[in-house]
Order: C-alpha cells, then sequence, then structure tokens
C-alpha cells in the first residue's frame, strides 16, 4: 500500500488521467438507461402522468409479486416486443427489474428505438418492497 501511494505522488500524469477516465465511465454507466426514480416518484408518475410500467424480471418472479399495473416483458424477449410498445414512445415509461441490474440495459434498447422518456427504479423490486409499498401476485399482463 506504502508503494502504490508513493507510485501516485511521484506519476501524477498517469493517475490524474485514470480517475478522470473512471469518473467519466461510472457518470456514463449510471445515465446509459434513463434516469432513475424512487418509489415515491414512480408512484407519482403513475397517478399523475399515467407512466407505463414494464417489469423485465421472468414471468415466475413477476406472479411472486410486481407493482400494480406493470406489464411484464422478460428482459430476453424485450426486442421482440417493441412494436407492441410503440403506442408509448410519448409517454414516461419505467423500467423495473429485480434489483435494478437489468433496468439499465432495457432502458438503452428503448431508448435506441425513440423512446422519449425513459427512467428505471432505483434499486427494483426489492427496494420497492423494503419501503413497504404493496406488490400484487398473480399472473403476467
Amino acid at each position: 500500500m506504502d508503494r502504490l501511494l508513493e507510485f501516485s505522488m511521484n506519476h501524477p500524469e498517469l493517475v490524474g488521467p485514470f480517475f478522470v477516465l473512471l469518473i467519466g465511465f461510472f457518470l456514463l454507466e449510471s445515465r446509459r438507461g434513463g434516469k432513475t426514480v424512487s418509489s415515491a416518484q414512480l408512484t407519482n408518475l403513475i397517478n399523475n402522468e399515467d407512466a407505463l410500467l414494464i417489469d423485465v424480471r421472468d414471468t415466475k418472479e413477476y406472479r411472486d409479486g410486481h407493482i400494480t399495473g406493470a406489464r411484464n416483458i422478460p428482459f430476453s424477449k424485450l426486442k421482440d416486443s417493441l412494436a407492441e410498445l410503440a403506442q408509448f414512445k410519448e409517454k414516461p415509461v419505467v423500467v423495473v427489474c429485480k434489483m435494478g441490474q437489468h433496468a439499465g440495459a432495457a432502458g438503452k434498447i428503448l431508448n435506441t428505438d425513440g423512446f422519449k422518456n425513459v427512467l428505471r427504479l432505483k434499486g427494483g423490486i426489492a427496494t420497492w418492497s423494503a419501503d413497504g409499498l404493496p406488490l400484487v401476485k398473480g399472473k403476467a399482463k
């Protein structure tokens, strides 16, 4: 560890650009699938702006518990379902997954297809449940 600090002090021309690139990478990755929204913001979007909610988890996970009104389109089938979602390109679209990991990639697919306002639930269903908000069990829409 002492050698790492010594190297950093002796070679700022190498260490500086590395940290700039690292920060840039994290900023780019955090924005790639749309902005994140909290559970409270999602509730507001659904109630006031008639947002479309897309749950990209597998059908089994969706049946075990999902947010009311969410459409289940598994991530593996999202590209095949873009034509069916075309009517919602002007509306806010919120992508939900288990823990927020697949939502970014799904959001990128939707952005590429021309969706104007793609958002993702920060922390996914895990955060929604942790916030004490209700989940509905049942068949996929």
